[in-house]
Order: structure tokens, then sequence, then C-alpha cells
């Protein structure tokens, strides 16, 4: 093994410099404990490193001044010397080629998290836009719903229904404007409380001779509906309306005892 040939090749300075694999870092350690002369080495460039480090750092030059100038036969006499200035053992070109490296790697990382940073932005701007547009959807559905219900409210041809509060519920109340035309209801339900968990509302069509129950369905977006106003498909010759509390998914007929609000149609 040409022992000058390793040293020279750049490998002990990214060894020191810890951008080895862990199978290169093995070998080196390796190599170190049979050869003196690589371990020297490494020694060598840490040392140096150790320099570079000490003298990027602001500090009292004044004693490196006096030293050099001690070194240089200026102490301070006349007299004069001659100076031997010796190769310098280092190989600095090898060193600044792996200076290099810690800086492309630097630069590598910065690039890397910039990229994510910009990821990052650009997917909360999506998500944002995603909002955006559905708040405007939402706009755009409730504006559609309050000019239906206007027009509901201002149809000659609606039937207003009161639904008054039943029993222990008496302090509740309701209102049906029943669109016979085009077989549906819009109920207020504003004057109902929120069901418990695990209840749910359901809204009935009564025939009263004999009394006859048709269940309309069950309103299971009562606590998420702010307005409490919700559109019913209504098929019957309803007779009356009336909102019983019931488990949740609905019963096949009116749990009587939890009758909140009943109303005859006028």
């Amino acid at each position: 093994m040409d022992i000058n040939a390793y040293i020279e090749s750049g490998i002990l300075e990214l060894y020191v410099a810890g951008a080895l694999s862990e199978k290169e870092n093995k070998d080196v350690h390796a190599l170190m404990q049979q050869h003196p002369e690589i371990l020297q080495e490494v020694l060598n460039i840490e040392a140096a490193i150790v320099k570079l480090t000490a003298s990027a750092s602001p500090s009292d030059t004044k004693h490196i001044l006096d030293r050099i100038k001690q070194t240089l036969g200026f102490g301070g006499k006349n007299d004069s010397k001659i100076i031997s200035i010796a190769k310098p053992k280092y190989n600095w070109l090898t060193y600044t080629g792996w200076a290099a490296s810690i800086i492309l790697a630097a630069g590598l990382f910065w690039a890397m998290n910039q990229n994510k940073q910009l990821k990052y932005e650009v997917q909360t701007a999506k998500t944002q836009q995603s909002i955006l547009e559905m708040q405007i959807a939402d706009a755009r559905n409730n504006l559609e719903e309050a000019h239906t219900l206007i027009s509901v409210l201002r149809d000659e041809n609606i039937t207003e229904v009161p639904l008054a509060g039943q029993g222990d519920f008496a302090n509740t109340y309701a209102k049906v404007y029943w669109d016979k035309n085009t077989q549906r209801i819009f109920l207020d339900a504003q004057g109902l409380p929120d069901p418990p968990e695990g209840k749910v509302y359901q809204v009935w069509s009564l025939k009263l001779s004999p009394l006859t129950p048709t269940s309309l369905g069950t309103i299971d977006s009562f606590t998420t509906d702010e307005n409490k106003i919700f559109e019913i498909e209504n098929l019957n010759e309803s007779e009356a309306f009336g909102i019983t509390l019931e488990p949740a998914g609905g019963s096949e007929t009116p749990t009587m005892e939890q009758l909140y609000t009943l109303g005859v149609v006028g």
C-alpha cells in the first residue's frame, strides 16, 4: 500500500470532517492502527482545523505580533538573522477541497430546507384556497336557501301551521310552512332545544280520524344547523304535524311521552 498516496488522496480530511460512510470510517480506523504515519496525519489535520477555527475568532493579537517579531529576529535589537522557511507539511489544497465539500453540504442542506418550506407554503395556500372555496359555496347555498324561504313566506298559497309545546315541553314551539304544490314543508324548529346525545327529533304527518302517524324523517343535523330551518318532503294529505324526541335512527311510531310540539292544519 502506498501510504503517501493514501494520505494525499484527501480521505483523511473527510474522515476528520465526518463525511465518510460507516464502512469507510472503519477502514480508516483500521489503517490508523496499522500505520503510524496515517495516525499522525489524522492528528495533524485535527490540529490544523483547531488552528483555523481559532484564527477565525476575534482575540487579542498583540501576543501574536510579538511572537512573529521574535521569530523574524526583530526582538527590539538591530541584529538581523537569516530566516529559514520550510515547506509546510500539510496539504492545504486538500484542506481547501475538504472545506469546499463542507460548504457544499451546508448549501445542499439549506436548499433542502428552502424547498421544504416552499412546499409547506404552497400546501398552506392550497388549503386556504380550498377553505375559501367552501365558504363561498356555503354562502351561495345559504343565499339560495334564503331566497327560497323568502319566496315561500311571500306565497299566498303556502299553509302556515304553528306547532305548540305539549305537556312537559310547553315552552317549546315550531312552525311548518306547507307548500302543497311542490309537496314539501319548511320546518322552523328554532323553538326546540338541542336534543340529548343519542336522541333525534322526528317529524310526523298525522291523519286525525283515525289517528294515523306517518314519519317524515329525523332531523339529524339539528345541532349543526344554525338557522334551524329544514326542508322536508311531504307527500301526505296531512291534517296535523307533530315532533317527537326519538332514539337515534328514529322510530316506527311516535313516542307520545316525548311529544314536544303539535299543530293542526287550519
